[in-house]
């Protein structure tokens, strides 16, 4: 079944506001239910399906910090050095069961278990070493430079919880908890095309009024950076019945279904009647710029004799500019993605940068403009507008830093107001 219900997205305004339109999906969409156990190496990117408890303290022992020497802080003077006979030496991966006696000093490598009755490590650095005897200064405080066991994780803490996309820190948490496989929703697959008889394959021979695709490897791209299964059904003509066919045979076997160009208003945009024909088209216009004309909704799958995977699939169809479809991709395809995996809505935090240039825009609408980020004379970081600013300029991409996110209510901006800035890499990571 479609994990997107008809009515979910319903909405009667004329333009549907980015909050409204995050609310929705964080409240109608669910996730997709089957899982898999997934090896640790390959877990990168997989999104578990269940907390993550710790089975052991981490760390497992107590343990020294620095390379130095283990001692009794109960043997310490208070106003003064203290010298200590060195009656034993330990080193990472050592058994732990050397006793230090009262006053006698460990030789300890970082790592290294602490032996019983020590509780404090001194550097090496800072002692002074006679024969078999060391002189240790005053001051260090109980327990300095010794790691307790569990204070980094203690045992049965939830590590990770569901929803959790793992990345290498994820992974590495989790092998040094000893854990060797996670349970993790299947991968979404996702079914991509592009549309419309001025578009060829890149290599293909180019009449003098066609262009090259490149909205498919976009989009490609940007759903295998996020874990999507993609199958490209390529360039479909701009043909109502057939793009109604490829939609409904798409929708048997595919979680997602992402097309661009089509959706506008014009006499040629043949999408949105292709949709209304087998599914719902629940709403098709999101106060955004630029990618206004972005459209989401419920395709039913075609009929089969053999069995379908799915009843229908959710559909997102978006605008044919290239920039349109970078931005209406991170801002409202991903949302939607990550609901669909299972995945913990990711939090986006603009951070503030000093504007170069003066900026107007509508109310009521959230903007974004493409930046390059330079450091100014005075040490700040300073935002500047590409020079090309059409939705159609893929440079505009290629030589800035990120998007410049202008809230709904701002109307104008002036050189030297700070406005909240999203780097590529956090808007695509």
């Amino acid at each position: 079944m479609a994990q997107l219900t008809d009515d979910c997205f319903a909405f009667s305004g004329a333009l549907l506001p980015l909050p409204e339109m995050e609310r929705l999906i964080a409240e109608r969409i669910t996730p997709v239910t089957d899982t898999e156990r997934v090896p640790l190496r390959g877990a990168r990117g997989r999104v578990i399906a269940a907390d993550i408890k710790a089975p052991l303290d981490l760390p497992p022992f107590d343990n020294s910090a620095v390379d130095g020497y283990a001692v009794r802080h109960a043997d310490l003077a208070a106003d003064g050095d203290t010298t200590l006979t060195v009656s034993g030496r330990l080193t990472a991966g050592a058994r732990a069961d050397l006793v230090l006696e009262p006053h006698q000093a460990i030789r300890i490598f970082t790592g290294a278990a602490m032996p019983q009755g020590a509780d404090t490590v001194f550097m090496q650095e800072d002692v002074t070493i006679a024969g078999n005897q060391v002189t240790v200064p005053k001051g260090l405080a109980l327990g300095a430079n010794r790691r307790l066991a569990g204070e980094d994780v203690p045992a049965g803490r939830v590590v990770l919880p569901a929803g959790t996309v793992l990345e290498a820190q994820h992974v590495a948490l989790l092998a040094a908890l000893g854990i060797v496989e996670v349970e993790a929703r299947r991968r979404l697959k996702v079914a991509i095309f592009s549309t419309g008889d001025e578009v060829v394959e890149p290599g293909a021979n180019r009449g003098g009024a066609a262009i090259f695709d490149a909205n498919r490897y976009l989009i490609s791209a940007l759903l295998e950076q996020l874990g999507a299964v993609v199958t490209d059904l390529g360039i479909l003509p701009d043909d109502p019945a057939e793009l109604s066919r490829a939609l409904a045979k798409a929708a048997a076997w595919h979680d997602l279904i992402i097309t661009s160009g089509g959706v506008s208003t014009g006499d040629a945009d043949y999408v949105r009647t292709a949709v209304e024909k087998i599914g719902n088209l629940v709403f098709w216009r999101i106060a955004i710029k630029p990618g206004r004309p972005v459209a989401m909704g419920v395709i039913r799958a075609a009929p089969r004799k053999d069995y379908a995977a799915n009843a229908g699939a959710a559909f997102c169809g978006l605008p044919g500019n290239p920039v349109a479809v970078f931005v209406t991709f991170v801002r409202v395809v991903k949302p939607l993605l990550l609901r669909l995996s299972g995945a913990r809505p990711q939090q986006l935090l603009p951070l503030p940068v000093r504007v170069a240039f003066a900026y107007k825009k509508k109310k009521d609408r959230r903007e974004y403009v493409r930046v390059a980020l330079r450091r100014a004379a005075d040490g700040e970081i300073e935002a500047f507008k590409h020079p090309q600013d059409g939705a159609g300029i893929l440079t505009s991409l290629t030589e800035t830093d990120g998007l410049l996110e202008f809230p709904e209510d701002t109307t104008s901006v002036a050189p030297g107001d700070r406005v909240g800035f999203l780097s590529f890499a956090a808007l695509m990571g």
